[in-house]
């Protein structure tokens, strides 16, 4: 039984072990057909809120401003902990009054998403128009449960970039997707999380236990951005574009609510004979009793484990974001274009998701829809089953003017710019770069040709052009590829230093993406890359974050201690962040990882920041990281073997194979490791 899991944990527990999948179910002669979606599909076009300065969030935002005297329009806060985290989408939720827009990679049943969710649930029943974007690849199992959001009214959902076949359990999917195996690859990646279009979160984090603190067997190391102001406008640009594409599908095209239930039914014996899993849970002061299981998700561990589990996540308060303390700054989003996963037709058309997913309705510049500035947005039709009408029409109906508030640079690459996105090259205030020979605009219309056009990790390799001084780079899944390898070497040829803090083997939650990672540390090293590997098991004062965020809790007392991993797997960490930092004055955050998956297969999104303060206060945290909780990898005096060096006050030898990891983890690492292409890692 413990070989058999093991052995499902690695074909089936993420994207990442897709091509070991295919490989393990052809050797064995496991193939059957596959379902073709459906087709002539309604997807009605809805668009984010055009006046957010007249919401409640939108007015804090502008007294906030004021009450600071910044000059410029956007304020960011980092969330590294994951009660700032958490209990900033909390305070998003309750303080949202005409809408609410989610897209993320995954969506986890548990008892984090459970409250999230439920509370979504009732901004939805207070009249907030609620959409929630979520790549298909996790909704399985107990997961597919996320999708009863879709028959709550006032909640539209669509799933990216659906998979056929049964959604009883992730090994049955893969079976049914031999036959589509580009498709399993390529997801949407992309992470937001806005409320009424003034204030939003983005970066690594997805929804459930393990992003916030409460997953039993681990947790991730993870960073966020809560932004304010008119930036929060192009992050919702961008979640249009994907929202309104044709590789978005309703949950109603692809699963019926009796489905669901009866999936639901499969899953009960778990439970006890309370139908909804659980008793109620008390909510917090003023809050109504909610039953913890819910319309939308189902507990995922045994009952009293579940309740304390439960227990914990409703201890946490929500933010008071009249005391968050934003960091005022310019500020730009770079964003992949949903063409860059490709359609059934390949292109056949274009939509409005196809539009660069990041332009500004900026002096001079073309609006998501391709209308002028100024100019009427386009209606909204009525939504899918399971969408209140009336919700839909308030939107509408708000004033088309762009807003008042200065807007941002144009944010994507146009036939006329250079190879580095225009407000890139403002945040940096340096000169021009040379001109591309072709515009990644132009190539948007077959899939290959997307995956040949400026992406987010092109950009940022793009970026690291520009260093002058520093390069301080956190990527949880690090596979270089050789135009990587070559930003690294030209940095280092111009005596940048370059440093990357990644996952060790044991830290790692995908270990076979080790693979593509471990067979370029002698390269890199060779070239002056000081390369970092975070331990599976962090000292106290960085367990659950890299510090703290200086957040307030809803009290206006300092909020738990980021230090608080928040569960009882605190004790295993498995690094998430996706950052970079350049010269000490520009900051980069996003869903990105330095590797091909992400530069050529799925989707991305990243916040460029330009703040010296902010900027310190990431790199600060990271090297106290580096120093005490990561092994400095280093070639010996031959040059030809890898020495791991302890962090400091470890009280731990140096290591001479990968460090933590178990033998058998390691012998897996031996023998598949060389099997494995780099842009399936």
């Amino acid at each position: 039984m413990l070989a058999r899991n093991a052995l499902y944990t690695l074909l089936a527990s993420t994207a990442r072990y897709g091509w070991l999948a295919l490989a393990g179910m052809m050797a064995v002669g496991l193939t059957t057909g596959c379902a073709g979606l459906p087709k002539d599909v309604s997807r009605p076009v809805s668009v984010a809120l055009v006046s957010p300065e007249r919401t409640a969030l939108g007015q804090l935002v502008a007294e906030r401003r004021a009450a600071d005297g910044a000059r410029n329009a956007s304020g960011f806060l980092l969330l590294s902990g994951p009660q700032a985290a958490y209990g900033s989408r909390l305070a998003l939720v309750n303080a949202a009054q005409r809408t609410l827009d989610l897209q993320y990679y995954a969506i986890h049943a548990d008892a984090s998403s459970e409250r999230l969710l439920l509370s979504v649930v009732d901004a939805a029943r207070r009249g907030v128009r609620v959409r929630v974007l979520l790549d298909d690849f996790h909704s399985t199992g107990r997961d597919a449960q996320v999708m009863r959001l879709a028959f709550v009214p006032n909640i539209e959902m669509r799933m990216f970039n659906p998979l056929t076949g049964a959604r009883a359990s992730q090994l049955g999917r893969m079976l049914n997707v031999v036959t589509d195996f580009s498709r399993v690859q390529q997801r949407m990646h992309n992470k937001l999380f806005i409320a009424d279009n003034a204030m939003g979160v983005t970066g690594g984090r997805n929804l459930g236990d393990a992003y916030f603190g409460h997953a039993d067997t681990g947790n991730f190391v993870d960073l966020d951005v809560l932004a304010a102001g008119p930036v929060v406008q192009e992050l919702s640009r961008s979640f249009d574009s994907y929202w309104n594409n044709e590789r978005a599908y309703p949950v109603q095209a692809l699963v019926t609510r009796q489905e669901l239930d009866a999936m639901r039914a499969q899953l009960a014996p778990r439970n006890t004979g309370d139908p909804q899993g659980a008793t109620p849970v008390r909510a917090g002061p003023g809050q109504r009793t909610v039953a913890p299981a819910g319309p939308a998700l189902e507990p995922t561990s045994a009952p009293d484990a579940a309740a304390l589990q439960r227990a914990r996540v409703w201890d946490q308060q929500p933010m008071d974001l009249s005391q968050a303390r934003f960091t005022w700054a310019p500020a730009a989003v770079l964003a992949d274009k949903p063409a860059k996963i490709p359609t059934d037709n390949h292109g056949a058309g274009s939509s409005l998701a196809d539009a660069p997913a990041s332009a500004s309705q900026g002096e001079g510049s073309t609006a998501e829809d391709g209308r002028p500035d100024g100019a009427p947005a386009r209606k909204a039709t009525s939504p899918t089953p399971g969408a209140a009408a009336a919700g839909t029409a308030a939107v509408q109906d708000a004033p088309t003017a762009p807003t008042a508030i200065a807007p941002l640079p144009k944010a994507v690459v146009s036939p006329s710019q250079t190879a580095l996105p225009a407000p890139a090259r403002r945040l940096l205030q340096r000169g021009s770069v040379k001109a591309p020979e072709t515009s990644p605009l132009a190539n948007a219309g077959t899939p290959e040709q997307a995956q040949n056009g400026d992406t987010v990790v092109d950009g940022l390799l793009q970026l690291m052009g520009y260093a002058r001084r520093d390069l301080l780079i956190v990527s949880p899944y690090f596979v270089p590829g050789p135009d990587m390898k070559k930003a690294f070497a030209d940095a280092r040829a111009r005596g940048v230093r370059v440093r990357v803090l990644t996952n060790s083997l044991a830290s790692n939650d995908a270990p076979i993406a080790h693979a593509g990672y471990a067979r370029h540390r002698p390269d890199l090293l060779a070239m002056g890359v000081e390369l970092f590997e975070m331990r599976s098991e962090l000292p106290a004062e960085l367990r659950g974050s890299f510090g703290s965020t200086g957040s307030m809790g809803s009290s206006g007392s300092k909020a738990r201690s980021d230090a608080d991993g928040g569960g009882p797997g605190a004790s295993r960490a498995m690094l998430h962040s996706k950052l970079l930092v350049l010269d000490g004055r520009l900051l980069a955050v996003g869903s990105m990882n330095l590797d091909i998956r992400s530069q050529r297969q799925n989707t991305e999104i990243a916040l460029l920041i330009r703040s010296q303060s902010l900027s310190a206060r990431a790199a600060g945290q990271i090297e106290t990281a580096l120093k005490t909780a990561a092994w400095r990898v280093e070639l010996d005096n031959s040059g030809n073997r890898l020495v791991w060096r302890a962090p400091e006050g470890s009280r731990l030898p140096d290591a001479t194979t990968e460090p933590d990891a178990s033998l058998p983890l390691r012998l897996m690492l031996m023998l598949l490791g060389p099997l494995a292409p780099d842009h399936l890692l």
